[in-house]
């Protein structure tokens, strides 16, 4: 293997659905030396393949499915694999991160990604056998949830074998539909699970038997082992998402945002939940089987539940987290967790975002209590806030496009775009897409992390939330105070985080590993790859978010998009954090200083400058950028 190949194969799987033909290429490993793999390599590739304009469910459109260089090795909490497509809810591109230990078995069948295109005249699945790659009648699993079709795969190629499988909800193309993963893990968001089912692709199936070389394999032991024993199971921060040593895993995060009053209510109209008790860790702990890690990853943070009595008795979740929790309970008001559990799981057997099922059935119960929707709307269903079982029919109806759910399987930006009646207002979204858990209103640069992140409402791009609520956040290695209500600092902030989260999720690293930079993640790319300047994180995620941007520009976003919902500027919060608001004032100030920090011009354009500085400037040609 050539020394360029390590941590990679260097091969790309190309499918064209609509010939059937099936191709090796080799990887681009120029761009892999500018972008590394997973998110950033994805952008790349689309930015060049796809034309401006397409449409994502058209043929036209393609699926770009890269893994990073630590993806397969030893390296700790580096399961990850990505899909990079573009989003049938927002119109501009979505990177969709999933764990579990389908990246790890794709590298080990020799291939770092695939490019899917075109569009199949009859339902198949891929199935990837090491060098043995081939499409499949997918007849007999067209229409089956997505529980049932992984089990009929394993039934047919061998329980060990790796699945992503979309549900009916993909088929139907449901503009938020997901793509699942040995029945837990998602590619959750922005409707990749539509952009499958569009191109009549079920699923893909992997099994390899090969292996990742690195390139100072006792280097990167070494430094994995010591990370995994002295950093990972012995820190207290790390700890707390654990699903072990007593940790709580992601849910630990609803007790403070209850307490700070960011927790979204009743369609965020309130930021605490007066029964979150009932909905909370130590509640999901009373009803978690065990906990579940995912390749090569000390943390275990997935909570593997199942509800044993009451009317859902046998409702099973592979991986109960606080997103999901708090929009499918809280938002809607739902204090049941068998309820929330059954919603979860409604989410995962039919292929949907938990976040945006929750934000859109609570954004209907909304306007059903302010009259804007009726029974006549709802098909007789009375969508009052905290009604368990309309919110249950009301999925199933969403995942068959059915009745009232063939308005909500569009997304909350155009279901009320449709509705009107000034439903717009309280639509939780930017860009088209929805709000997730963590209000902004108590940390207002939360509310500019969500407007500038490149796909539109993405917690996981930049989270100043944290740092303000508990005092500080690094800029290089220098500590900076944040305000939560006033708006200095939070643009520097969102951009180093912008930077460090664009580098990570294109390594193959999950979120909840190595929580900053000076842990060492750049080190362990190193001793994979042996390039050295894949240490420079700064550089190459500003390099990554740029190259999004343009990408979004071409798609006509500009500084207009980049903002909020109006309720965030004209609706106080309630206690605890009575009174807060965002001032439009406010907002102006951190994006006019965001954009001027970034080098982009008012508008909110790269300027040639800025992209000559960072080896891009002929990507700002192509769109105009002179």
């Amino acid at each position: 293997m050539s020394f360029d190949a390590c941590g990679y194969t260097g091969k790309l799987l190309r499918v064209d659905l609509s010939s059937g033909k099936i191709s090796v290429e080799p990887l681009n490993m120029a761009w892999a030396r500018q972008y590394i793999g997973c998110q950033g390599l994805g952008v790349r590739y689309l930015f060049e393949e796809l034309a401006p304009g397409i449409d994502p469910l058209g043929p036209e459109s393609k699926i770009v499915l890269l893994t990073g260089p630590l993806t397969g090795t030893i390296a700790p909490c580096s399961p990850k694999y990505t899909l990079i497509f573009k989003s049938p809810l927002t119109n501009i591109l979505y990177d969709s991160t999933s764990g579990g230990y389908f990246g790890a078995e794709l590298k080990y069948a020799g291939y770092d990604g695939l490019i899917i295109e075109g569009k199949s005249p009859k339902p198949v699945y891929l199935l990837i056998r090491d060098q043995r790659v081939e499409l499949q009648d997918a007849a007999r699993i067209w229409g089956k949830d997505t529980f049932t079709a992984t089990d009929m795969l394993k039934q047919w190629w061998g329980d060990d074998l790796r699945v992503t499988v979309i549900g009916l909800a993909g088929e139907n193309q449901v503009r938020f539909a997901s793509v699942l993963t040995e029945y837990a893990k998602a590619n959750g968001r922005a409707g990749g699970g539509a952009v499958f089912g569009a191109k009549n692709l079920k699923a893909i199936a992997v099994k390899g038997s090969g292996s990742v070389s690195v390139a100072n394999p006792e280097a990167l032991v070494e430094l994995s082992l010591k990370l995994m024993a002295e950093t990972l199971v012995e820190n207290p921060e790390q700890l707390v998402f654990t699903g072990w040593k007593g940790g709580e895993g992601t849910i630990s995060i609803m007790d403070w945002a209850n307490d700070y009053g960011c927790l979204p209510t009743r369609n965020f109209q309130a930021g605490s939940f007066d029964r979150k008790s009932k909905i909370d860790a130590r509640e999901v702990k009373k009803i978690t089987k065990k906990e579940k890690a995912c390749f090569s990853c000390p943390m275990g943070c997935a909570h593997q539940v199942k509800i044993e009595q009451g009317q859902h008795k046998g409702t099973g979740v592979g991986s109960f987290e606080y997103e999901s929790i708090a929009m499918l309970g809280s938002n809607c008001d739902i204090s049941d967790l068998a309820v929330v559990a059954k919603l979860n799981e409604l989410c995962n057997k039919h292929g949907m975002d938990t976040i945006t099922a929750g934000n859109v059935i609570g954004w209907a119960m909304d306007c059903f209590e302010r009259g804007l929707l009726t029974e006549k709307d709802t098909n007789g269903l009375p969508l009052r806030f905290g009604n368990n079982e309309a919110a249950i029919e009301l999925l199933e109806k969403i995942a068959r496009r059915e009745g009232i759910g063939a308005l909500l399987a569009e997304g909350v930006a155009r279901a009320s775009a449709r509705v009107g009646k000034g439903s717009e207002e309280f639509a939780m979204h930017v860009k088209g897409l929805e709000i997730p858990a963590y209000d902004p209103r108590v940390a207002i640069g939360m509310g500019l992390a969500y407007a500038t992140a490149p796909p539109g409402a993405a917690h996981t791009r930049a989270f100043p939330i944290s740092g303000a609520l508990f005092g500080g956040w690094w800029v290089g290695a220098d500590p900076v105070k944040l305000d939560p209500r006033k708006p200095e600092n939070f643009a520097q902030v969102c951009i180093q985080q912008n930077h460090w989260q664009a580098y990570r999720f294109s390594t193959g690293h999950c979120d909840f590993g190595l929580l900053e930079p000076g842990w060492k993640l750049p080190e362990l790319l190193e001793n994979c790859t042996g390039w050295p300047e894949i240490k420079d994180w700064r550089k190459i995620g500003e390099r990554i978010i740029n190259t999004y941007r343009l990408f979004s520009i071409r798609e006509g976003i500009s500084r207009k998009d980049d903002t909020l919902p109006a309720a965030f500027f004209k609706k106080p919060l309630p206690a605890p954090a009575e009174g807060a608001v965002i001032s439009p004032e406010d907002f102006e100030f951190m994006l006019n200083e965001y954009y001027e920090l970034r080098g982009w011009d008012h508008e909110g354009r790269p300027t040639q400058e800025k992209l000559r500085e960072l080896g891009i400037q002929e990507l700002g040609l192509k769109i105009g950028v002179r």
